[in-house]
C-alpha cells in the first residue's frame, strides 16, 4: 500500500466495515426494506429472502472493508472492488424515482444519503487509477532501462569491433610498408652487384 492510499482506504474501510456489521444486527422491517429496495431494481435478488439478503450484504460490505484496511491488499484491487461496490448503490439510487428530481440525477431529499454514495466511486477509481499508472510508470522505466543497456552493450560491441578491425588493418599496413622496404633494398643491391660485374667485364676487355 502506497503510503498517499492509507487515509482514503481506512476511512472507506473502517466506514463499510461498520456497515456491514450494523447490517447484520438489522431487525425484520430495516431487512425487509432494504430487500425490497435493492430488488425493485436489481431484479435477481427478488427470489432471496429479505433476512438472507441482508446477510449476504452485510458480509459482503465487512469482506470489502477489510479488504480495504488491510496494507498487503494492493490497492488496484482494492479499489476496483470499492468503485464496482459504489457503482451498485449509485445504480440503485438513480433508478429509484423517488430517489432524484424531474432530472432523474439530483437528489431529492429522500435520496441525499444515498446520493453521498458517489464518493465511494470517486474513492475507488482515484485508487485504482492510481496504482495503475504507478505500475505503467514502473514498466516504461523498466523497458528503457533495458533498451538503454541494450544500446550500451551493443555501441560497446561495435566499437571494440571496430578498434579491433582498425589495429588489425594498421599492423597489416605496417607489415606490407615493412615488406615493401625490405624488397627495394634488396633491389637496390642486387642492382648494385650487377652494375659492379658489368663493369668489371668492360675493363678486363
Amino acid at each position: 500500500m502506497h503510503p498517499t492510499h492509507v487515509p482514503i482506504r481506512v476511512a472507506t474501510g473502517a466506514y463499510i466495515l461498520n456497515s456491514g456489521l450494523t447490517k447484520l444486527k438489522a431487525d425484520e422491517e430495516a431487512q425487509e426494506q432494504m430487500h425490497g429496495w435493492a430488488s425493485g431494481v436489481y431484479p435477481v435478488f427478488k427470489d432471496m429472502k429479505a433476512g438472507d439478503f441482508t446477510k449476504l450484504l452485510g458480509y459482503g460490505e465487512i469482506g470489502l472493508g477489510a479488504m480495504l484496511l488491510l496494507p498487503t491488499v494492493p490497492s488496484a484491487v482494492a479499489g476496483s472492488a470499492l468503485a464496482a461496490f459504489g457503482a451498485g448503490l449509485m445504480g440503485m439510487y438513480l433508478k429509484t424515482p423517488s430517489m432524484t428530481l424531474e432530472d432523474g440525477i439530483r437528489p431529492s431529499p429522500e435520496g441525499v444519503a444515498t446520493a453521498k454514495d458517489a464518493w465511494l466511486v470517486g474513492a475507488g477509481l482515484t485508487l485504482a487509477m492510481q496504482s495503475f499508472l504507478s505500475g505503467t510508470k514502473h514498466a516504461a522505466r523498466s523497458v528503457a532501462d533495458g533498451v538503454t543497456g541494450a544500446a550500451s552493450s551493443v555501441a560497446h560491441g561495435v566499437g571494440g569491433a571496430v578498434t579491433g578491425a582498425v589495429g588489425s588493418a594498421s599492423s597489416s599496413a605496417s607489415g606490407g610498408v615493412k615488406g615493401l622496404l625490405s624488397s627495394a633494398q634488396h633491389a637496390r643491391e642486387d642492382l648494385a652487384d650487377a652494375l659492379s660485374d658489368l663493369a668489371d667485364a668492360m675493363v678486363r676487355r
